[in-house]
């Protein structure tokens, strides 16, 4: 037994906060074991205090208010309810105080971290975050600490479950988007509103975060390029698989000469690699360390068990350096404050990679001729060409198109030539290909 007590406030109670104190209760033993802590949740904050949750309250001080909640007698703030305005409110009020502070809240980090890890540098707060990216998978901790050794070249990931499962139900079933959204809404993978999670803000707030840990730059939302997958169709779907890949929407940052690349977008991944083969709702991040080589993490990215389980690991990560000398704790960002990398993140236009198009073009003799002219002229040369002959009343013949390494801002100028040409239909089709 151990006489160590760690009290605990929760700010809300809802499918993550009641799983996080279950959690906690069911495994006390165990987690007093591996901590020589009790852990006691003493205080805790929700909408409704009198609704019924999949835990015991008993003892626990309920209120409607979470400033009370942070003005409790507590060691560890757990902030659970997601936002930007309230939860940064919140956040800045328990660390102002020397309170630990706990989030799943990715929006948080990725937008107010800075200014959080800032006034934490003044109290000697602990700041901690690893459910705010990849669910239950401990890709924080694994950049943090287990990569802590290695400068970052590369990482590349699937950070969304509700992009992942509707990109994996349009290539294995033939949907369309609008239905296999419909079902993920329903199924609740995805919000009645799912902007945040197909537009692509979901994963670029946690691509922040891993390129912040990763490469020692400070978070910077505002720089990361964000592509959603609304405008992908099961067209595209099948002529990536004929072309031997397989659509993914990845959350990817590099460090280059010129800077720091940080995009969301979908992107044409080899159907041979490992990220080709996660499906469904899981997740998987991709890291390159100069010595470790490729690692991979992968399972659930979102859920009550496996984000439970992020915010418990960092609650007793917490619990285990609370005494410590401030020099002998891990820091908030990763690196140790005042020495944070200046790279630039570099804009859309500065990145480099090959491409997928998709062009509709005038079923005539020297079509494809034409294409490959413009092309060449724009010194974009070609690695593998589908053509599918016109369907129904069509006029029009589809090519699918995969270029070599070229910058983006090049292959911009060859598409608006492309897109003057009298045998192009329409707009052309443009995603990136993922190379690791």
């Amino acid at each position: 037994m151990t006489d160590k007590t760690v009290r605990l406030g929760v700010l809300g109670l809802g499918t993550v906060g009641a799983g996080t104190v279950k959690l906690l209760q069911d495994n006390a033993e165990s987690i007093a074991a591996k901590t020589g802590a009790r852990f006691t949740v003493v205080a805790a904050s929700a909408r409704d205090i009198t609704k019924q949750r999949d835990c015991d309250l008993e003892g626990v001080t309920l209120t409607t208010d979470p400033f009370e909640v942070v003005n409790a007698d507590v060691d560890v703030v757990v902030e659970l309810i997601g936002g930007y305005d309230l939860a940064r409110e919140l956040a800045l009020a328990a660390i102002q105080q020397g309170k630990h502070f706990v989030t799943a809240n990715k929006a948080l980090i990725a937008k107010h971290g800075n200014e959080l890890f800032a006034e934490a540098e003044k109290t000697g707060a602990l700041v901690a975050y690893e459910a705010s990216v990849a669910g239950g998978i401990p890709v924080i901790k694994a950049l943090r600490e287990g990569l802590a050794g290695n400068e970052i070249s590369q990482l590349a990931g699937i950070i969304n479950g509700t992009t992942n499962f509707i990109l994996t139900e349009m290539r294995d079933k033939g949907r369309d988007f609008a239905d296999v959204l419909a079902e993920a809404q329903a199924l609740g993978y995805a919000e009645a509103d799912p902007t945040f999670d197909v537009g692509g803000i979901d994963a670029a707030h946690k691509l922040v975060i891993l390129t912040s840990l990763a490469f020692g730059i400070p978070l910077n939302f505002d720089g990361a390029y964000i592509e959603g997958i609304e405008a992908i169709t099961t067209e595209d779907v099948n002529l990536a698989g004929e072309l031997g890949y397989k659509l993914k929407h990845l959350g990817i940052a590099r460090q280059t000469e010129a800077g720091v690349e940080m995009r969301v977008h979908p992107a044409l991944v080899p159907e041979s690699h490992l990220i080709a083969k996660v499906d469904g709702v899981m997740n998987a991040v991709l890291v390159n360390g100069n010595f470790v080589g490729e690692t991979l993490y992968y399972g659930p990215g979102a859920g009550a068990g496996p984000t439970a389980s992020a915010v418990v690991a960092d609650i007793l990560d917490v619990a285990r350096q609370l005494g410590s000398a401030k020099e002998n704790t891990i820091a908030n960002s990763g690196y140790t404050a005042g020495l944070s990398n200046a790279a630039e993140v570099l804009p859309a236009e500065a990145f480099n990679c090959e491409y997928y198009l998709k062009l509709s073009v005038q079923d005539e003799s020297g079509a494809l001729a034409q294409v490959t002219s413009v092309l060449a002229d724009a010194s974009v040369s070609i690695d593998a060409v589908v053509q599918h002959e016109p369907k129904g009343e069509s006029a029009c013949a589809t090519l699918a198109l995969i270029t070599h390494e070229v910058n983006e801002a090049q292959l911009n100028t060859a598409i608006q030539a492309l897109e003057g040409l009298d045998i192009v239909a329409g707009n052309v089709t443009r995603m990136r290909v993922a190379s690791f």
